[in-house]
């Protein structure tokens, strides 16, 4: 582990933090704080050397936790940290390396210790240790009282007013991570906080008025993607002797590129990560999603849920609505093309679900979109490789498409856009597909997956209710996504047939013995059946609005014909399969007049000239298939452990410890 480990291993004996946890109050005039606050050290970026940060800092705390009550050192040090940063715009822009250092320094061993306390000790526990000053022991201040509101403040303030500069990058980081570990104390509760201190500070009194500049900023740090400065361009690099400061701690400054570590799975396997190259932009959106999932206030609906579910494209001239104070502008454009650009990380899908079900701005311009397969593509891809991704991330691609499909142009305009060459569906090569093909084909394989696999009902309903959006409006369907709807009808009658045998042997068994219970088969059989239902719905929706445009559906139900004869006389499906019966026997007729030993371009010629003869009055009319994705009762329950997972898993140089976790399981990963 290096040098690095073995000085955070040495953390607890600096002479500096015994001093900051000892008896001793220390005023904030003290030059202590400018000894304590010029160290220089290097990033961990492994979870080992995370976890002994984190041992060294719990020891520490834990003098602190005792002495604090008589010395109110922690408060002298935030009181050191918030009188600093009255300067830092100016040191920004004088380019002051060293009062924007020993800032952030501050601000680090802060957050250090924070996190330890909010894990150790409950939130009115924490209130109190901000009160404490150097008093009579157990004296409570007035003026300091609202300490964690001046520090909450005070990061907002940062993060939206300091411009990001290479000096910069690590304080604004490290605010925005404070703001994280701030509200860290739902990790240590099963249920879900509906009332807490820091949500209040956050959604009253003086953060409120920054919530939309807050959330505007995020956002735009996610947006630029800005990388981490290099190695020793953005700190004063102090010259140290034996005395000096030299132990390692996760500040970064003097840092490299930044990787994230993943520390197992939570619920199920993590996205495997590339290296991190913009710390601020993924930490940003993870505070982000975190701010937008606190539970709303029984006075107040959260305001920055507000912020996002309103905020407008800066082309739009239209007045903002006097019902919401916290609405803002920002670029669409560049919105879409970091939505685009960064659909790998669970945490950019999660976002664009947000804003594509609850911003109907964000939702109109992206439908508007003509390069919409630039957005399609990646969530395609991320359900293709559905055995290497969480489930949670499985859904919200899922989602994201059924969103999608809503719209009768989005489910138009993908069969007009043609792709060459998807090289990552490994099935069959694919050198040109329309993108309503491609996105048929994935979402039949994930369905067949989780036929095998997974066997999640809510899966299957919602990729039956994407395809059924899309039926009506399939358009010259590839020949190979015309043969997989055919195949997963095959392989769903097979599995009927198979449960049904089940069934009539079980009940045969049954009657020569009251022993053991009988396995439900009559529910299996009813899910399957209401499966095969939705599959020809779907297939009858196609033959009934575009029989002329789908040659190769056709030729495909022809040719596996006889898979459909079962269930012409079912009763859960003869009224369905009236229009699927009456295309199959008029074109197996106009087959039949042309002959025997037919090729394959001339059976479709006969379908093309067919579709034209075929009278449409004959066809019996559906309701059309319309299915619409609404979010379940309560989704904080399946959202609020789902992003603090993702904060747990993936934010930069956060490390905690699993066995304190109460939010959500863990698991070996």
């Amino acid at each position: 582990m290096g040098a690095n480990s073995s000085s955070i291993s040495e953390l607890p004996e600096n002479e500096y933090l015994k001093k900051l946890s000892g008896a001793e109050p220390i005023s904030e005039n003290d030059p202590f704080w400018n000894q304590l606050l010029s160290f220089s050290f290097t990033t961990p970026t492994n979870s080992a050397d995370l976890k002994l940060l984190e041992e060294a800092t719990t020891s520490v705390c834990k003098s602190l936790v005792e002495k604090n009550p008589r010395t109110g050192n922690l408060g002298s040090l935030i009181k050191v940290f918030l009188s600093r940063t009255k300067e830092l715009k100016i040191s920004a822009e004088c380019q002051n390396h060293l009062f924007i250092w020993q800032a952030h320094n501050a601000l680090f061993i802060i957050c250090c210790l924070l996190k330890v306390f909010i894990s150790q000790m409950s939130e009115e526990e924490l209130q109190l240790h901000f009160t404490y000053e150097e008093k009579a022991p157990g004296s409570y201040g007035t003026e300091s009282e609202d300490l964690i509101e001046e520090l909450l403040c005070c990061l907002i303030q940062l993060i939206v007013e300091i411009p990001l500069l290479d000096i910069t990058y690590s304080i604004s980081l490290e605010a925005v991570t404070t703001l994280i570990v701030f509200l860290s104390c739902q990790l240590f509760h099963k249920e879900i906080l509906r009332e807490s201190i820091i949500h209040k500070y956050l959604m009253h009194g003086r953060c409120l008025p920054y919530t939309s500049r807050l959330v505007k900023t995020l956002l735009y740090n996610f947006i630029r993607q800005e990388r981490s400065p290099p190695p020793g361009t953005h700190v004063f690099q102090q010259q140290t002797d034996g005395g000096g400061l030299l132990y390692g701690i996760a500040s970064g400054v003097a840092t490299g590129l930044w990787t994230v570590f993943t520390l197992g799975g939570v619920g199920s396997k993590p996205t495997p990560q590339l290296e991190q190259c913009s710390p601020l932009a993924n930490q940003s959106l993870l505070l982000l999603l975190v701010l937008a999932n606190l539970t709303d206030a029984p006075d107040t609906p959260n305001p920055y849920r507000q912020a996002i579910t309103s905020f407008k494209n800066t082309q739009d001239s239209t007045a903002f609505s006097s019902s919401n104070p916290h609405a803002f502008q920002i670029n669409f454009n560049s919105l879409y093309t970091a939505l685009c650009e960064q659909q790998k990380s669970d945490q950019a899908t999660l976002l664009l679900y947000m804003l594509l079900h609850q911003n109907s701005n964000v939702r109109t311009y992206v439908l508007a979109r003509t390069d919409i397969e630039n957005l399609v593509l990646p969530i395609l891809e991320i359900l293709y490789h559905v055995e290497e991704r969480n489930s949670h991330h499985v859904y919200m691609a899922l989602i994201i498409l059924l969103i999608l499909t809503e719209d009768d142009g989005f489910n138009r305009s993908i069969h007009e856009v043609i792709l060459k060459n998807i090289t990552w569906y490994a099935e069959r090569v694919l050198t040109e597909i329309s993108l309503g093909s491609l996105l048929i084909l994935v979402v039949i394989r994930t369905i067949q997956y989780n036929m095998t696999r997974t066997r999640d009902k809510y899966l299957h309903t919602n990729c039956l209710a994407a395809l059924a959006n899309m039926s009506a409006q399939f358009r010259s369907l590839h020949q190979y996504a015309a043969q997989r709807i055919i195949s997963l009808f095959s392989l769903l009658s097979k599995k009927h047939n198979k449960v049904l045998e089940q069934a009539t042997q079980s009940l045969r068994g049954s009657l020569g013995s009251n022993d053991s219970p009988l396995p439900d088969y009559a529910q299996d059989l009813n899910v399957i059946e209401e499966v095969i239902r939705m599959m020809l719905e779907i297939i009858n929706s196609c033959l009934t609005n575009s029989l002329h445009h789908n040659p190769n559906l056709v030729y495909a139900l022809l040719y596996k014909r006889d898979l459909f004869e079962q269930f012409r006389t079912h009763p859960s499906f003869q009224d369905i399969m009236q229009n699927i019966d009456l295309v199959i026997s008029f074109f197996s007729s106009r087959l039949e007049q042309a002959g025997a030993e037919l090729s394959v371009e001339r059976v479709l010629e006969i379908i093309k000239q067919g579709a034209v003869a075929l009278p449409k009055d004959r066809l019996r009319k559906f309701p059309e298939l319309k299915f619409k994705y609404v979010e379940e009762e309560q989704p904080e329950e399946f959202f609020i452990p789902y992003v603090w997972s993702l904060v747990y898993n993936s934010a930069v140089a956060l490390y905690w410890n699993p066995h304190d976790i109460q939010l959500f399981t863990m698991d070996s990963g």
